[in-house]
This record gives C-alpha cells, sequence and structure tokens, in this order.
C-alpha cells in the first residue's frame, strides 16, 4: 500500500471534479493518491469544432502519451471522449457509477424560440448540431468551444443566441446549472455519456486491481453496449452518432441513431434483450444501421473531411455517388438551372409533321403544359437515349434518334419527310442543328420551350477533374474558373468540342449516359 497512484486528468475544472472523485474512492480503499493536470489538444485549439480537428481521441492522447511514458499511473476520462479502441498496453480498469445521460439546452429569458421559425443554438457537438436540426429544420448552429464555464460565458456575451447545448452531467457536477435549462429527453445522448473511466497500463497488475473495486457492473454493460455500437459505425466523436443503453427489469433496452451532418437524414434503431443475452446487441443494432443506408451516411461523413478532387457540374443522385472509386472525392452541383416556358397553343393547335427535340427539359415542359393527347406530333426525332425513353413515355413515339444534334441534323437531310420541322429548345442552343438544316433547304420553327441560366461559381482549388454534359455546363464553370490543366470529363462529343477551348485534356465517355462519366472518371484514378 505503499506506492502513491499518480492521478492523470486534463486540468479543466470538470475534468479535475471528475479525477477527485476517483482520487478519493481510492483513498477510502487506503491508497496513497496525487493528481498529475495535464492539458490536451482538445483544451488548447479553441477556433474549430471538434469534428473539425480531424482526429478522434483530441481529450485523451496527451494522457495516453504520459501513462505510456510512465509519468502518471491512471487517467481519468470523460467516457464519451474516449476512443472505442485504446491503444496497445493500455486498457480500461473501471467505470463508475453512471451520472445523468440527458444532453440539457441552457436558453435566455423563455423558452419561446423552440416555436420560431429562426433560432440560434450553439453547440460544437456534431451529433447534437446533427438532432437539433433534425427536429428544428430552419434553425441556425453557431459553434461553441471551450470549457465548461467558458461556454456558459459566451452564451451570456452573445445578444443573438437563444441557447446552448450542454451534456447535462457536465454542469451538474461543478453545481453551475442555470435555471434556465431543461434536459432534452428526446436527443439520444453520446455513447457513453455520463460515465466516468479510468484507464491504466495492462501491465499493472497493483493498479488494475486498485481500480477494479470502483469498476460499476451495470454502467460498465451498457456503456460497453454503446461503444460498440460506435465501432461497428466506424464513427469517432466526429460523427453525428448517439446510443443509449439502459437496464430494466432483467433486460437492457438500447436505442441508436446516425445522421447526416445536416440532420436531413435519420436511421433509428431500438432493441430489447434478455440480461445475458445480449452479446450480439452492438452488432446486431449496427448492421441494421448499415443495412438502411448507415454505410452511405458514414461513408459522405468520411469523405467530408477529405479535399475534394472530382467535381461534377449535375447534381448527382445517393446511386451515382456510390459508384466512385474510393480514391474520389466527389461533390456534386447544379451548375445550370433550367426554368420551363409555358408554350402558347398556337404552336400546337394543328398537327405538327415533324418535331424534334434533344433534352429531357423539352420534354418536361411540353408535357407540363400539355397532355400528350394534345400534342400532336407526327413524327418526332430526338437526341440521346434517355430523352428517347421519357418520349415514348409521356408523349409517343420516337421515330429516329441520334447520340447528338450534328449527327440527327445529318440524318433528317437524308430520310426527312417534307421540308419543315417544328425544334423545341432552350434559348441557349447549339447552331449545329438549325445551321444544317437550313442550308439543307429544311425550314426549321424553333419554339423556346425552357430556358438555361449559368449558375456556376469558383470550385475548390483542390479540384483535378470536371464533369461536364453539356456545352452550357462548360460555358457555366468556365465563366468561374480558368484552369486549363484541369482533366474535363465529358459526357458526348458536343460537349467535348466546347470543352476543347478551354482545357487541355478533354476525355469523353462510351455512352452519354452520367453513369458512364463516372465509369471514365474511375478508370483515371484507379
Amino acid at each position: 500500500m505503499s506506492k502513491t497512484i499518480r492521478i492523470g486528468t486534463r486540468d479543466s475544472e470538470l475534468a479535475l471534479w471528475q479525477a477527485n472523485i476517483v482520487k478519493k474512492l481510492l483513498e477510502e480503499a487506503g491508497h496513497k493518491t496525487e493528481l498529475v493536470p495535464v492539458k490536451s489538444t482538445g483544451d488548447l485549439v479553441l477556433d474549430k469544432p471538434l469534428y473539425e480537428l480531424g482526429i478522434t481521441g483530441i481529450f485523451t492522447r496527451t494522457l495516453d502519451i504520459a501513462m505510456l511514458n510512465h509519468d502518471i499511473d491512471i487517467a481519468v476520462h470523460s467516457l464519451k471522449d474516449v476512443p472505442t479502441v485504446l491503444p496497445k498496453g493500455i486498457i480500461q480498469a473501471a467505470v463508475l457509477k453512471r451520472g445523468n445521460v440527458n444532453d440539457t439546452l441552457v436558453f435566455k429569458d423563455n423558452e419561446e424560440f423552440l416555436s420560431a421559425k429562426e433560432a440560434l443554438i450553439a453547440t460544437g457537438s456534431l451529433r447534437r448540431k446533427a438532432q437539433w436540426l433534425n427536429r428544428y429544420p430552419t434553425h441556425t448552429i453557431t459553434d461553441l468551444r471551450g470549457n465548461v464555464n467558458s461556454r456558459l460565458q459566451k452564451l451570456e456575451d452573445n445578444e443573438d443566441w437563444n441557447g446552448a447545448i450542454f451534456a447535462a452531467a457536465g454542469i451538474g457536477r461543478i453545481g453551475i446549472r442555470p435555471e434556465e435549462a431543461i434536459n432534452l429527453d428526446w436527443m439520444i445522448p453520446a455513447p457513453a455519456q455520463g460515465a466516468i473511466m479510468i484507464t491504466a497500463l495492462d501491465e499493472d497488475e497493483f493498479i488494475k486491481d486498485a481500480c477494479a473495486t470502483l469498476n460499476h457492473e451495470e454502467t460498465e454493460i451498457c456503456t460497453t453496449i454503446e461503444r460498440e455500437f460506435l465501432n461497428k459505425l466506424e464513427g469517432g466523436c466526429t460523427a453525428p452518432i448517439g446510443a443509449l443503453a439502459y437496464i430494466k427489469d432483467e433486460e437492457i433496452n438500447f436505442k441508436g441513431v446516425l445522421l447526416s451532418e445536416d440532420g436531413s437524414k435519420r436511421i433509428d434503431v431500438t432493441r430489447v434483450k434478455k440480461l445475458g443475452e445480449h452479446t450480439d446487441m452492438a452488432q446486431f443494432c449496427a448492421d441494421f444501421v448499415i443495412e438502411r443506408g448507415g454505410k452511405r451516411l458514414m461513408d459522405n461523413i468520411k469523405h467530408s473531411n477529405k479535399k475534394i478532387n472530382v467535381f461534377s457540374t449535375k447534381r448527382l443522385t445517393d446511386d451515382q455517388r456510390l459508384l466512385f472509386h474510393e480514391k474520389i472525392v466527389a461533390k456534386s452541383e447544379d451548375f445550370i438551372k433550367i426554368s420551363l416556358n409555358r408554350i402558347h397553343p398556337r404552336f400546337l393547335k394543328n398537327e405538327i409533321e415533324n418535331v424534334v427535340i434533344t433534352s429531357k427539359n423539352a420534354v418536361e415542359s411540353l408535357t407540363t403544359n400539355y397532355s400528350a393527347i394534345e400534342l400532336q406530333f407526327k413524327n418526332i426525332y430526338c437526341v440521346g437515349r434517355r430523352t428517347k425513353r421519357l418520349v415514348e413515355n409521356k408523349i409517343g413515339k420516337v421515330k429516329h434518334s441520334e447520340k447528338n444534334a450534328k449527327k440527327l441534323a445529318e440524318y433528317l437531310v437524308e430520310h426527312i419527310d417534307g421540308t419543315e420541322v417544328t425544334y423545341f429548345c432552350s434559348d441557349i442552343r447549339l447552331d449545329a442543328l438549325p445551321t444544317i438544316l437550313n442550308e439543307n433547304n429544311i425550314k426549321v420553327n424553333e419554339v423556346e420551350a425552357y430556358q438555361t441560366k449559368y449558375d456556376g461559381h469558383k470550385v475548390e482549388d483542390s479540384v483535378e477533374s470536371v464533369m461536364f454534359y453539356s456545352p452550357s455546363t462548360v460555358e457555366s464553370f468556365t465563366r468561374k474558373n480558368k484552369n486549363k490543366d484541369t482533366i474535363a470529363f465529358c459526357i458526348g462529343e458536343t460537349t467535348a468540342k466546347e470543352a476543347r477551348q478551354y482545357f487541355k485534356d478533354v476525355r469523353v465517355a462510351k455512352v452519354p449516359t452520367v453513369e458512364s462519366v463516372i465509369e471514365l472518371v474511375n478508370l483515371h484514378y484507379v
């Protein structure tokens, strides 16, 4: 009993409170102790949210190093801050009886803002942010870092903040919970929230035995399930994952959640198992979440902190994003905005012998304005397989289609019935088709079915490749971006022709589909 147990802790008020609880318990068991405060990176870097620092274990790493260097014998942590996989040689020696598991909203004056469309809430936790926005999607979240005391002070100092979210255990333990505070029982806490954990070196039997007497078995069982769930989802403290297990009537009740960073997507899981039959509970619940879109959400979260190297000038679907090679971090936005026009009835009062449609937008404009019965088209000619499919689904049979407008014009010169076509197009369109037809004495009646508006912006400097789907997307992109060394991946030859005016390396998909362009991008990054 002569050995003095050196207790490593962070030097914040809450961390010292927790360390002193462990100190008191060990001394009551007859051990000599001393506190060794250590400042962590998590306390020092205050200008970025936790999740933007890009590493897990930010509050534990300094103490881990001190322990491996034999500067301390044990370390005291908030268990929710500890990575699910401990460094080699370090073990979980004990978990104390759990405190309040809830998150708490501290507010100013009153709670009326909860029913308002706009409110400003402060938190540095991605999990709290995502769950709040899931419940209150029109509210705004602002970052809040620092220790508990400094965060409360920031809430008081910022007049435009309506409230801030804290761990109930944290503000309760050091006795600074304001009266203007409510527990958020609808918010699923962080795995192991409210629990204090002690780590020690696996090789130190004396320390392990000393700590074992402090362990609370029920808390250990519940927090282990929560942390295993977190581990199976491959999330550290940088992912919006919540989990809570509790024991009631000899049964373990579990609920977990995974959200997108903005809270717009949410996957929940609940499960109840008899105590002693719960060994697969975390795995089952994690698999349940993963199978319902969790893998996609986690991949998006992982990539969100990596530099973007591929940019798509058309917004991609979730299924399309999953097709990218693992080396690719892609971002997609619509660089072209489409506005459908109201087509005047005078253009459609009589049957039209020859109709040309070169895009799905023209189809949408026609079918938005009129029913298929009202669209009396004798011969329909179009560009692209997907445009053809849409025409035949919504209007009628397509007589002939080609890969691009130039090839369609050349076909019409040889095979058209009559000497006139009606071309439903955009206010911005290529000259190839009308020029070729006019040169061959085929009259082109142009009807503006929709408007194309450029909506591009400067992309990240890390972007190496850009995906283009029409000449207009090239034009929109190059208005704001001038790097000729960027690789241009194009959906077809017409788009590629426009791209060659601005880029040295232009590549064309085998088939004019988004998926084919993605395949082309993947080949470059394999």
